[in-house]
């Protein structure tokens, strides 16, 4: 879900120390209790907006690639490796967002999650259980996770890692309990986790590479103010004269990057909306319709307590910055949702 809501925004307090609280009602309708399972013989596929992550990823991978070239070279002629083995194994090393072990570290060390306490499993597991059998899908593929958190969120990460939050384990009904884990199974098996994780690990050469260029930069430019006018101008000569040079030889590709950015949001927002119509089809429209519309009155809660705290009028987010947001707002969520409720 990706956006947390404010605990006062829920009317029920933590129990005193040593008494245990009591689960939320299960009010989901079990209907693949009993029975034989039909699971799909694939738990994860790639739609259009999966492909169209990976489609727009492509300039920044191929910049990448050129940086990790540079570099292989300079390896090559000081160390002796091989100019092929550095780029190779980079490409290789994609195959690690499916290699659980790595996940683990991931879930552990990058996200702060930590596996389900056996009360929290056998809290989580029947629901996580039924909205799987409902998708046609074998629970064990994918990993549950927690995170010590008083925020309603959950998460869909790496190759197989599930994660929900304490506060939304705690507090959230059965059936708007697996409303978000529906949601979060639908950007597993369309693809959206690991497609968007493959392009930031392909990415982060070449944006590695752009942000020693702009300290270099920024340090250049310090310089030159401090010497003299004429060291400033022949310092942007220069500048001008590389990227013009840059441009040409790459064939305005850099240029490319400039509007990545805003058509990869654009494309999360729309992976968000097919999540939700995933969630639908498999019966939880109406639950996640509620968690949405909460998760929306603490939002405009948050933000009028924020506009008041920094004395501000204007609360709404600038135009770059919801061009930049990888989430619709929740009021577009809620209009695709009506057709299923």
């Amino acid at each position: 879900m990706s956006r947390p809501t404010d605990p006062a925004q829920h009317p029920e307090e933590p129990s005193p120390a040593g008494e245990s609280r009591p689960s939320p009602a299960d009010d989901l309708d079990y209907r693949h209790r009993t029975g034989r399972l039909h699971f799909s013989a694939h738990a994860r596929g790639l739609d259009g907006t999966a492909l169209g992550q990976l489609v727009l990823r492509l300039p920044g991978t191929v910049m990448s690639l050129l940086v990790v070239l540079l570099a292989s070279s300079g390896l090559d002629a000081w160390l002796g490796i091989p100019l092929w083995a550095p780029p190779l194994l980079w490409l290789v090393s994609g195959a690690l967002v499916f290699h659980r072990p790595t996940e683990d570290f991931l879930a552990r060390h990058l996200l702060r999650l930590h596996r389900p306490m056996p009360a929290e499993y056998a809290r989580l597991a029947p629901v996580w259980r039924e909205v799987t059998a409902r998708a046609g899908i074998d629970s064990r593929t994918y990993d549950l996770w927690i995170e010590d958190s008083e925020d309603l969120n959950a998460y869909a990460a790496a190759g197989h890692i599930v994660g929900v939050t304490r506060f939304a384990l705690d507090h959230l009904p059965t059936s708007q309990l697996a409303a978000v884990l529906a949601h979060e199974l639908g950007h597993h098996t369309g693809g959206h986790v690991w497609s968007s994780l493959l392009g930031e690990w392909y990415a982060l050469p070449g944006r590695l590479a752009w942000r020693l260029i702009r300290s270099l930069l920024a340090l250049a430019m310090a310089w030159s103010r401090r010497s003299s006018w004429s060291a400033t101008a022949l310092l942007l000569v220069v500048v001008g004269f590389v990227t013009l040079t840059t441009l040409q030889r790459l064939y305005g590709l850099p240029l490319l990057l400039l509007a990545t950015p805003y058509l990869i949001a654009a494309v999360g927002r729309r992976a968000e909306l097919r999540a939700d119509q995933h969630a639908a089809a498999l019966g939880f429209a109406r639950e996640l319709a509620v968690v949405l519309e909460t998760m929306h009155r603490a939002e405009r809660a948050t933000g009028r307590a924020a506009k008041a705290a920094a004395g501000r009028d204007d609360a709404e987010p600038r135009f770059l910055d919801r061009l930049l947001s990888t989430h619709p707002d929740y009021p577009t969520r809620l209009h695709r949702l009506k057709p299923h409720l």
